[in-house]
């Protein structure tokens, strides 16, 4: 009797040892998965996150339904003319706009016949290919800046708002790299 009771126990402690090491496995991995779902939000908040192109404003730098990787602007005087900026604008209330960054605060732009000009200069822009005859001159006052879309006669930009300015802070984020299709995979200047 007493080698049953004994055997008995064992296995009582086996399942019990079974049952407190499940318990420690889940608690492992729920710390596991907080810890990773933690990272990954201060990840998207404060360095960068993914994007879908949804229009054709940017073509044929960016075709609809590439994807890209996006680093947050927390400073937009770091910002250059030629960027390709992600930003929110009072005329779209709830979409987040994507266009090439012409005028830095301080800037006058030109355009004559559809040919941009910076502070007098001509920009080379090698990127647009479906040009618009247009005409307008811009002076992009302190704290606000001047965007224009790539595929200009298929773009509703700086050219065509209400205000065509926009606040510094409506400024989203800075488009880094093109990773789908993969096959056009780029890293964006």
């Amino acid at each position: 009797m007493e080698a049953s009771a004994v055997i008995e126990n064992n296995e009582n402690q086996i399942v019990k040892d079974k049952k407190v090491k499940k318990k420690s496995i889940i608690k492992e991995w729920v710390i596991d998965i907080v810890v990773v779902a933690f990272i990954a939000v201060l990840v998207w908040r404060f360095v960068g996150y993914g994007v879908w192109i949804t229009s054709g404003s940017m073509i044929p730098t960016l075709e609809v339904k590439d994807r890209l990787i996006v680093t947050r602007v927390h400073n937009p005087e770091n910002l250059k003319e030629g960027d390709i900026v992600l930003f929110k604008n009072d005329e779209f209330k709830d979409e987040i706009l994507i266009k090439r960054l012409i005028g830095l605060p301080g800037d006058k732009i030109e355009i004559k016949n559809g040919v941009v000009f910076r502070n007098g200069e001509q920009l080379k822009e090698d990127y647009v290919k479906n040009n618009e005859i247009k005409n307008g001159t811009y002076q992009v006052p302190e704290g606000k800046y001047f965007f224009l879309g790539d595929n200009r006669a298929n773009s509703n930009d700086s050219r065509y708002w209400e205000n065509p300015y926009v606040d510094e802070s409506y400024i989203q984020g800075k488009a880094r790299i093109k990773y789908y299709p993969i096959k056009d995979f780029e890293i964006l200047k």
